[in-house]
């Protein structure tokens, strides 16, 4: 009976311990258009390579996260943990997106997002894009 009750217990807690565990929210390309159509306020992250940035372009207002899985939470995301954070990659295939939220996650964020249709959803949707040098242009050089 004992040995019942304690394994009933144990399984409690290991389901609990699954249950509680915080996960990102998946949109769509329609869904992010959507939302920046109703001005809702969000952070939106690039999290593609170089190469895919300068091939593709960015997501209009996308800031630009240094890495997926070796970003520094406390300098590239914002202070307020309940902001609403959107990462996007390259496309359907790609999990850079997926990284880059959990990292979010583990960092205390509490709103996070994948536009998993990445860029190149939002490209073959018409929706605009614009060329990286427009968004390295507005970062002031070192002094």
């Amino acid at each position: 009976m004992r040995r019942t009750l304690f394994s009933l217990l144990v399984l409690f807690s290991v389901g609990s311990a699954f249950a509680t565990e915080k996960t990102f929210k998946t949109m769509h390309a329609t869904d992010l258009a959507a939302l920046m159509q109703a001005g809702a306020p969000l952070h939106l992250y690039d999290v593609n390579v170089e190469s895919t940035r300068a091939n593709v372009g960015i997501i209009p207002g996308s800031k630009l996260l240094s890495s997926s899985n070796n970003f520094n939470a406390a300098k590239e995301l914002p202070t307020d943990k309940k902001s609403a954070l959107v990462f996007y990659c390259a496309n359907t295939q790609c999990t850079a997106s997926h990284t880059a939220a959990e990292r979010a996650l583990h960092a205390g964020f509490q709103n996070v997002s994948v536009m998993v249709d990445g860029i190149y959803g939002w490209q073959k949707m018409g929706k605009p894009v614009e060329g990286v040098e427009k968004k390295t242009r507005a970062i002031e050089p070192k002094k």
